[in-house]
């Protein structure tokens, strides 16, 4: 006697398969670059990701002051940030009283998390930082001095 085993479930994709064809509807071009490149399309998905967690951190921080706070919303700031992906260039909002300190990115933080991990992942293997500073430059396009792969892998 023979029994069949089960077939698994396939889980259900985290997005809606519409929303997927809506974003890719706005592509020009349908290469690799264009759709999963950091001047592409997942490039600007993180970026508004990244913006609106920043945004909701300072909404959440004006709403714990008090209602007597002077405190309102300023604008924002440009800064740019090293992340696994590349460089990423963020609008980073910001309070008039400048008590607003973002969790996401730190004030004077340069590095997203987890790219320091990339880099000591690296020179964990063997890679020298020379070689490390190649690798990040090809893949990337991030130009990062060996100082700054130094201290990481101090750190």
């Amino acid at each position: 006697m023979t029994t069949k085993k089960p077939k698994k479930q396939k889980a259900p994709p985290p997005f809606p398969v519409e929303l997927i064809d809506q974003l890719l509807a706005t592509v020009q071009n349908k290469d690799a670059e264009s759709i999963l490149g950091e001047s592409g399309l997942a490039g600007q998905l993180k970026k508004m990701l990244a913006e609106r967690m920043l945004a909701a951190e300072l909404t959440y921080h004006l709403d714990n002051e008090g209602q007597a706070s002077k405190n309102h919303r300023n604008g924002t700031s440009p800064k740019k940030v090293l992340a696994p992906g590349g460089e990423l260039q963020l609008d980073v909002p910001r309070d008039r009283l400048s008590s607003f300190e973002p969790k996401l990115v730190a004030k004077h933080q340069r590095r997203m998390p987890g790219f320091d991990d990339h880099v000591i992942s690296m020179y964990a293997r063997g890679m020298t930082v020379r070689e490390i500073q190649g690798h990040l430059l090809e893949l990337y396009g991030t130009e990062v001095s060996p100082d700054l792969i130094s201290t990481i892998t101090d750190e």
